[in-house]
């Protein structure tokens, strides 16, 4: 099984993603561009003003593959979070559990419930989860945002199912593409070639990943 990958953003990146095996996401927030989409892939959150209510609403109007809830990033407001995911899980195929709280460092493993796939926010200077990798173990990992080189090193240690990036939308704005390794400008420029050539780059870098196949235990299955 490879890894899926997911891309939330305009209709016009949409297409692109979508010719070379993405697919389609979007935030609760917008739904616009996927509205001709007749099956939504991922749903993302509105992690700053986070809303249940809404982000149930849309669950329950696309029916995605994946969702997130809301990112643990208080111990105390895990078993919350937890009822909530699972109302989600009635909606949608599988939920992203993303937890943050140091206090969780010792326990992650227990404390959520298998049925759950992890969340790993990778790091930039917006934020990020701060955990160790170690933390995870050989658990179901998405990981969220991030840089393309950084989110294929973080796989080298857990063990990536999934992921979701936008980050080479941001680049291909200034006529620069993902190499492989690195963001540089592109030989022709034009943002659909940027654009392509960097999904092209990171199918390429992901090609021989696959994820760990792991048995799920019962006692977590009634978690």
């Amino acid at each position: 099984m490879a890894v899926i990958k997911y891309v939330c953003h305009s209709k016009r990146v949409l297409d692109i993603a979508l010719r070379h095996g993405w697919k389609p996401g979007a935030r609760y927030t917008n739904l616009r561009d996927v509205k001709r989409i007749g099956k939504l892939g991922f749903l993302d959150t509105d992690w700053k003003t986070y809303d249940f209510k809404r982000h149930l609403h849309a669950t329950m109007l696309t029916r995605p593959d994946i969702t997130v809830a809301r990112d643990v990033e208080r111990l105390r407001d895990l078993p919350r979070i937890l009822d909530q995911a699972c109302t989600l899980l009635e909606y949608a195929r599988k939920v992203v559990i993303v937890p943050k709280a140091k206090g969780l460092a010792n326990i992650l493993l227990e404390a959520i419930p298998e049925k759950f796939v992890l969340g790993y926010s990778v790091p930039t200077q917006y934020g990020g989860t701060r955990l160790s990798l170690a933390c995870f173990g050989q658990r179901p990992v998405h990981l969220l945002g991030g840089r393309p080189d950084r989110q294929r090193a973080i796989a080298q240690q857990l063990n990536v199912v999934s992921f979701d990036t936008n980050r080479f939308t941001l680049d291909a704005a200034f006529g620069d593409f993902f190499d492989g390794e690195k963001f540089r400008p592109h030989p022709v420029g034009g943002y659909e070639r940027c654009l392509e050539a960097s999904i092209k780059n990171m199918n390429a870098l992901w090609a021989d990943y696959r994820p760990i196949k792991r048995a799920r235990s019962k006692s977590n299955d009634r978690a």
